[in-house]
């Protein structure tokens, strides 16, 4: 018995999950600047010298895509594949022959090899989306990611404002549109097409006719930091640029050679781009989908990524789907375990092989390929319930972080080892971090809250020709004022909890903020999007919410009315449920009763891109939603009684 006991002893003293020891004191995660404590630095830096590079050997995107080859040499790159079959990958050395291939033509096609050389890429993510890119940073030439959903009034004006002359498609679709404005005579620059898909003979003879040479792919000086390399227009129509020092000092992600990210989010997003820049820096793996959302989780458990970038929506509908068993058995024993996971995560310990992950959570894990090493969720707010719930049941590092295309994605990032939830981190090394006072919101400074304001290398330098729009956000000592608010909490990390931008007044004169009071609705369990809408002119906000289709009609079985997705959305009980629910939601954030919504309109479609509702990189085009659901907000507003 004593042997029995001693060797269990000894066994668990061997295997005990051991916590992951963090790089800095996270009690203190970020550092006052010249004595001022709402302008702070990470604590990882010596002193108030901010980091400008990760490796001396890589001062621009394409040193940094040459570090990747030496380091993998003829190892995978970007990954594709077919359905129902395996992915196929393209070497670093086969990527880089490509691209410096490609390069040579562009220049041959009468591109100039310098920052100012401006080349579009209209197409979706794959291998050769990257491989274009690096044969315009291989002779110095910038990149201006082109969308579908741009619309034609902004196309034109991107191509015409960045007088851009050749433009790199995958399909003959987007080449068409491309000609059609050309026909028209109001992209009067554009003179070269490249398309990655076989092209036909009648539209070949129809750029001949318009001035427009169409070439397919296989028919066709590295640059200096300080030189451009990405034009990104996400909003629309301002472009915003990134020089190669960004995007060099922002590639912070934990990757390693060994690494596989899966890729999907679009390549036209500050995000994504990070994300590449990163994974190629390290000699790592690239996996592109097939081009369709619906198949995405095929894609993952084929690639079986080791890192998967997402935004917080699929997060939310990961965690409705896995929190949303019935079984009030099955339910009781999800929560202990999510508890003792959490148990875990709070003494800095991630696993994927307790006992709990065997019985309760290896399916969940297996769905996302069963080889995740991190997650980073970053571009939106993410619920604190669902983050902590996810770093117990996925077994693996989530990090969280902040930022906008303006400082070239992120300037914050979860500091390994703290896994506490409500915060967006502490300032990245190559960022500064300061509050500044909005007497008009009542944050001020003194009480560490107050306008995110950054400075740093990454931030860039201004809107393409458009010096109105660069002042406004750029102060003249190179503070980006983001128009979000934070909050310095004890630990250094800072705490997003308002927005500066679209606020207005009621009538009563109270301010609003509709993107916090969105965020916090956003919590709600049949709630999938939502808009808040109010003016000067009311007392009070209305809504309108798209229901989740995935919970919606179960959530509303339970309270004894049946139906069709979209009887449901039509059903007046079914819309006084959803209000409860949200004002009951709403309360427990601390909401105040004017910043509650006293009536809304349920809409069964989602806000999407392709409807005109959301930008590319996600976010609610607030003009475009009340101009599509004018009628319904006037209606609200003469029926509802305050």
């Amino acid at each position: 018995g004593i042997g029995a006991l001693a060797s269990f002893t000894a066994y668990w003293l061997v295997t005990r999950p051991r916590p992951m020891r963090p790089p800095c004191d996270l009690n203190a995660q970020s550092i006052p600047v010249q004595g001022e404590p709402n302008w702070r630095r990470s604590a990882l830096l010596k002193d108030d010298v901010l980091l400008e590079f990760y490796y001396d050997d890589t001062r621009t995107a394409y040193d940094m895509f040459q570090r990747g080859l030496r380091v993998a040499g003829d190892g995978p790159c970007l990954g594709f594949r077919k359905p129902g079959e395996p992915y196929q990958w393209i070497s670093y050395t086969e990527v880089a022959e490509q691209a410096q291939v490609l390069g040579s033509g562009l220049l041959g096609k009468g591109c100039q090899p310098n920052p100012e050389q401006l080349v579009g890429i209209f197409a979706q993510n794959r291998p050769e989306w990257i491989i274009s890119e690096l044969a315009c940073y291989t002779f110095s030439m910038a990149v201006v990611p082109l969308y579908d959903t741009l619309g034609e009034e902004a196309m034109v004006h991107i191509l015409n404002l960045a007088e851009i002359s050749l433009v790199i498609c995958d399909k003959e679709e987007k080449a068409e549109s491309l000609l059609g404005n050309k026909e028209k005579g109001v992209t009067p620059t554009l003179s070269c097409l490249v398309l990655f898909n076989p092209c036909s003979d009648a539209i070949v003879e129809r750029g001949k006719n318009c001035g427009v040479e169409i070439l397919q792919l296989t028919q066709i000086m590295p640059p200096q930091p300080q030189d451009l390399a990405v034009v990104c227009f996400t909003s629309g129509t301002t472009g915003t640029m990134c020089f190669y020092r960004s995007l060099c000092e922002s590639s912070s992600t934990p990757t390693t050679l060994h690494d596989v990210s899966i890729s999907y989010l679009p390549l036209a997003h500050m995000f994504e781009r990070m994300i590449q820049v990163s994974m190629l820096c390290h000699g790592a793996r690239v996996g592109f989908y097939q081009g369709d959302i619906s198949l995405l989780m095929d894609d993952i458990k084929t690639l079986k990524p080791t890192f998967f970038p997402v935004v917080p929506r699929l997060l939310n509908r990961i965690y409705d789907k896995v929190s949303s068993v019935t079984s009030p058995l099955r339910r009781a024993v999800l929560h202990y375990a999510v508890r003792r996971k959490q148990a875990e995560l709070s003494s800095g310990v991630v696993r994927n092989n307790s006992l709990w992950d065997r019985l309760v959570f290896n399916r969940i894990q297996a769905n996302l390929g069963g080889n995740l090493r991190f997650i980073l969720t970053a571009s939106a707010p993410i619920s604190p319930t669902v983050l902590s719930f996810l770093r117990a049941t996925l077994g693996c590092l989530i990090f969280e972080g902040y930022g906008q295309t303006e400082c070239t994605a992120g300037c914050t990032f979860s500091m390994p080892g703290d896994w506490s939830a409500g915060h967006v981190g502490a300032p990245l090394p190559c960022a500064m971090v300061k509050l500044i006072d909005i007497p008009d919101m009542n944050y001020y400074a003194k009480n560490g809250e107050g306008e995110i304001c950054i400075r740093g290398h990454s931030v860039f330098r201004g809107y393409l020709k458009d010096e109105e729009k660069t002042t406004e956000a750029l102060d003249r000592d190179g503070w980006l004022h983001s128009g979000d608010v934070g909050q310095w909490l004890p630990n250094g990390t800072l705490r997003i909890i308002d927005r500066k931008k679209h606020i207005f007044k009621l009538s009563q004169g109270e301010y609003i903020a509709p993107e916090k009071i969105e965020n916090v609705y956003m919590r709600c369990v049949p709630v999938l999007q939502v808009f808040v809408h109010g003016d000067s002119l009311q007392s009070h906000l209305i809504g309108i919410v798209v229901p989740d289709p995935e919970v919606f009609i179960d959530w509303v079985k339970k309270r004894g009315i049946v139906g069709s997705y979209e009887e449901l959305c039509q059903n007046p009980d079914v819309k006084k449920e959803v209000l409860e629910d949200m004002t009951a939601v709403g309360k427990e954030a601390g909401l105040k009763s004017f910043e509650q919504v006293k009536d809304l309109h349920l809409h069964p479609e989602m806000f999407s891109v392709s409807n005109g509702l959301l930008t590319p990189t996600l976010k609610t085009r607030r003009v475009d939603i009340h101009r599509v659901f004018q009628e319904q907000i006037t209606d609200m507003y003469s029926t509802t009684a305050i």
